[in-house]
């Protein structure tokens, strides 16, 4: 049976001492009422197996991640009862696993559809473990074809966090890629390594020629923008073109920054969290050359699932910026002014573990809720 409830009775009362949003310059939070108490929350899927992300199809249907290693069909607002075959091997340890799931932006007339997962080291490959690979394919006939593995996070590590795994497309086609630290916070400040850094790439996985260190000595071409700890939100923002991404902190200090080319997010060299320890990581939260997030968190609610809403069917949050917590189980609304948070709002409190915000072509909210095995819509 179908759960309804409505948006009154679920939003929790804002509290800003126990859920306090810092910018860098400490500028006063702006709190605002919901401007839709008619809004409907509802299970649209469940008995699914941790899901990670959802995708919609051009016929409406659904294809969802499960972190556990399987890709799903939900076809006509059901869920297929056998996994799409064809997969490529998946790690599922730790954080790793089966994650992100886009299409590419010209799909009808194309088929492709990227993922992102832990791979086992292949043979002649730098260390050992595994690392966060990046794929396309087409589906037919409830299987994955014409298989492309187009990027391989450098070096493989034996830790089992911070895999990243986030996809999206820019206005010009390219293809942005996440990769965490993997728990080596020191690599995130390297340019000979992939780990904590976002990639871009043409949708072939070939290198673009404007990248930002392309030519460089010892610097892996494919970087974009590197000093990040384990970005698992990346949206498009359609007003400006750029490309958002947040990111988990320690203790404290979860991100939202806007990726440029070639910057320097200055992770773990300055921050705004500490350690799980309590012991410091770095005294500064500041340094000339590093950039600032547009906002952090702190304490943490641990950040997964971004995206800004594009259409008119909540037209009073047109523009706005919805991000998941894992650990406070609840969606922050932010509205967003020249590229700033200027108020923000909890909504849905009690969701549950948030790993994934899609806004569907007729503009309902979907909001994929890993504890539950759940899909929830907002419409």
């Amino acid at each position: 049976m179908t759960k309804l409830f409505s948006v009154s009775a679920i939003v929790a009362p804002l509290c800003i001492g126990a859920f306090l949003m810092c910018t860098p310059r400490h500028e006063p939070q702006q709190l605002t009422a919901s401007p839709a108490d008619d809004m409907k929350l509802e299970v649209a899927v469940s008995g699914l197996k941790m899901p990670w992300a959802i995708a919609f199809l051009p016929n409406g249907d659904m294809l969802v991640t499960e972190r556990t290693g399987q890709l799903r069909l939900v076809q006509n607002g059901q869920l297929h009862a056998d996994p799409i075959k064809g997969l490529p091997e998946i790690i599922y340890k730790g954080q790793g696993g089966l994650l992100d799931v886009v299409l590419h932006p010209k799909y009808a007339q194309n088929g492709w559809i990227y993922f992102s997962y832990a791979s086992p080291a292949q043979n002649g490959e730098a260390g050992a473990g595994f690392t966060s690979a990046f794929m396309r394919a087409r589906l037919k006939n409830h299987e994955l074809v014409d298989k492309q593995v187009l990027f391989r996070a450098k070096p493989n590590v034996t830790t089992n966090h911070h895999f990243g795994g986030r996809i999206v497309f820019d206005n010009a086609g390219f293809v942005y890629l996440t990769v965490g630290d993997r728990g080596q916070k020191e690599q995130a400040q390297l340019l000979n390594n992939h780990q904590g850094k976002v990639m871009r790439l043409n949708d072939d996985g070939s290198l673009p020629k404007d990248n930002p260190f392309v030519g460089r000595a010892n610097a892996m071409p494919e970087i974009f923008s590197y000093g990040h700890r384990n970005p698992q939100g990346l949206t498009l923002n359609p007003e400006t073109g750029e490309i958002w991404e947040h990111e988990h902190g320690p203790q404290g200090g979860d991100e939202v920054n806007i990726s440029r080319k070639g910057l320097n997010f200055g992770w773990p060299a300055i921050t705004f969290g500490i350690d799980y320890d309590n012991s410091i990581i770095s005294n500064d939260t500041a340094r000339v050359g590093m950039e600032q997030p547009v906002i952090y968190y702190k304490p943490s609610i641990a950040p997964c699932g971004m995206t800004f809403l594009k259409g008119t069917k909540f037209k009073a949050w047109q523009g706005n910026l919805l991000v998941g917590s894992l650990k406070f189980n609840y969606l922050k609304r932010c509205t967003i002014k020249n590229n700033k948070v200027v108020s923000q709002e909890t909504i849905f409190d009690k969701i549950g573990r948030v790993r994934d915000i899609r806004e569907a072509p007729n503009g309902d909210i979907y909001v994929v809720v890993e504890n539950t095995g759940s899909i929830m819509r907002i419409y």
